[in-house]
């Protein structure tokens, strides 16, 4: 099989915008979640999210790319731009690159832009409507922007499998390298939800913590977790074909191994209590990798914060690492950067490739309450060095969506 590796970084997170400075959040266990302040949340019962408070589009795009881009879209290819750079791969427009794909994800694309036009129309009529809505709404401007910025010819698909969103672009384009489609691809997700309707949308079926502090509203295994914190923002990654990787002397983070795809075929919200489809994908996910359980030193949870979703990822862990979960650390990143729903799969990928290159074990922040429910090793609090060979990423979406990734060390 062609080995697929990461060569490049492009985080766009509420605790940095960028490598270096997403890299310094994730030492100094920082949180960028705080009080909703695009909109007034009083009227519902979550009041806390993860805004990208040092973003400016402006840095990156000239007045008339940027008026044709919504922040769904501003974010997906300003993350692409941010990979790119890292891998010291200098694509334009101006020459084309055939063997070169975007594979991107998210949950909801355009919709907070649809809602604020929809405001717009009802209040001004057509004339008040951007011009260029209806190119801004549908999910897959992301890739289709990030193409246009760079020239990249080669695959081109958004994909919006939910929370597992970034899991899948990674995965996806880690098959189209090693089935020859590409040499490489930009693998990411974007997500710019913090609207009114859109947020309550999710408050409304009580997913989301009420939490009335926002700095601990996210609290990942902790027995008094109450629901996840919605985030906003992108990741992107470079995925290159190893060889091609190592004849220009690129930087390489790690290497992509394994990947899988499922779904629990039970209910949109409520996980499969007996687990099957979930323990499946991670088997899968490692068979892809020809790693066995005992091999794998870190898990990267999807740790959402809700009760049954933490509950269920532990008791799934368990029942496929045996007696090695005993020994394995598992750490839920989410109470960082919140849960940013399609990007966050993404930004996880960037948190195990710097984990991989650093030997760092990013904590479970705002742990302080043991579970019963979640008696693994759970990080709590404190970062560690540790040597780190092997990363398993998990990300479960609504629907059942169960999705794994393997992280490996050159």
């Amino acid at each position: 099989m062609r080995r697929v590796v990461i060569t490049g970084l492009g985080p766009i997170t509420s605790i940095g915008i960028g490598k270096k400075a997403f890299w310094e959040g994730l030492q100094a266990a920082r949180t960028g979640i705080g009080p909703v302040t695009y909109f007034d949340a009083t009227i519902f019962n979550a009041r806390s999210a993860s805004e990208v408070k040092d973003w400016f589009p402006e840095r990156y795009f000239p007045p008339h790319r940027l008026k044709r881009l919504d922040r769904y879209a501003q974010f997906a290819v300003g993350s692409v731009a941010l990979a790119l750079q890292d891998a010291g791969l200098d694509y334009s427009a101006n020459e084309p690159q055939p063997r070169v794909g975007v594979s991107f994800g998210t949950a909801l694309g355009g919709v907070a832009t649809a809602e604020s036009q929809h405001k717009a129309f009802v209040n001004g009529g057509p004339k008040s409507v951007h011009q260029t809505l209806a190119l801004q709404v549908f999910g897959g401007s992301a890739h289709c922007n990030a193409a246009i910025e760079f020239g990249l010819r080669g695959v081109g698909t958004t994909n919006s499998n939910s929370c597992a969103s970034g899991n899948v672009a990674i995965g996806e384009a880690l098959r189209y390298i090693r089935d020859g489609w590409a040499d490489v691809m930009v693998a990411g997700a974007a997500e710019a939800p913090l609207s009114p309707l859109t947020f309550g949308a999710f408050a409304f079926i009580r997913t989301m913590s009420r939490n009335v502090d926002p700095k601990s509203a996210c609290r990942p295994f902790d027995k008094r977790r109450d629901g996840f914190v919605m985030g906003e923002g992108a990741a992107s990654l470079v995925l290159e074909e190893y060889e091609h990787a190592k004849a220009r002397g690129a930087r390489i983070y790690a290497e992509v191994t394994g990947y899988s795809l499922n779904n629990d075929a039970f209910h949109m919200t409520t996980p499969l209590p007996t687990g099957e489809s979930c323990i499946q994908a991670m088997l899968d996910a490692l068979a892809s990798a020809r790693v066995r359980p005992e091999q794998v030193d870190y898990i990267n949870g999807h740790a959402s914060s809700t009760q049954l979703n933490d509950a269920n990822e532990c008791f799934c862990v368990k029942a496929v690492f045996g007696e090695h979960a005993r020994r394995l650390m598992i750490s839920g990143t989410k109470a960082y950067y919140g849960h940013p729903l399609g990007a966050s799969a993404a930004i996880e990928g960037v948190v195990c490739a710097l984990a991989l290159e650093h030997n760092f074990v990013p904590p479970t922040l705002n742990y302080e309450e043991a579970d019963p429910a979640c008696d693994l090793d759970v990080v709590p609090q404190q970062p560690r060095e540790k040597p780190l060979n092997c990363i398993l990423s998990n990300a479960f979406g609504f629907g059942g969506i169960n999705s794994c990734v393997v992280y490996q060390k050159v």
